[in-house]
């Protein structure tokens, strides 16, 4: 994959990482019906890029960071937004989540070095 390709397709990831986090940010304010009406739109722009990541990138690898970035940016906003405790647990384990996701895309780049070189 040349570069302005992989360019577009994390741009494509960090879109939908976004609006997943705008949804999610709707659910915990929406107080009126028609609140919904952006918040389900905001899900189907979310689902676009997704969908659009997916057809540039391994699976796996979209999702490991859409979730990744879901879960700690919902932690995050919560704590931010919505006054959460912040805790030394909740730090060390958002740690966790960002360590485990930066593994699977090195393991992820080396495994597409090996193919381009034909080795297994």
């Amino acid at each position: 994959m040349d570069s302005q390709t992989k360019r577009k397709a994390w741009t494509y990831v960090a879109m939908t990482s976004f609006f997943e986090l705008v949804w999610i940010y709707g659910f915990n304010v929406a107080s009126e019906w028609w609140h919904w009406i952006f918040i389900v739109t905001f899900i189907f722009i979310d689902f676009h890029f997704l969908t659009k990541a997916c057809e540039l990138l391994p699976t796996g690898t979209v999702y490991a960071v859409f979730a990744a970035v879901g879960t700690v940016g919902v932690a995050l906003m919560d704590i931010i937004f919505f006054h959460e405790p912040l805790s030394v647990a909740k730090v060390v384990f958002m740690i966790v989540i960002v360590i485990g996701v930066i593994g699977l895309n090195v393991a992820d780049s080396i495994d597409e070095k090996k193919a381009l070189r034909g080795v297994k």
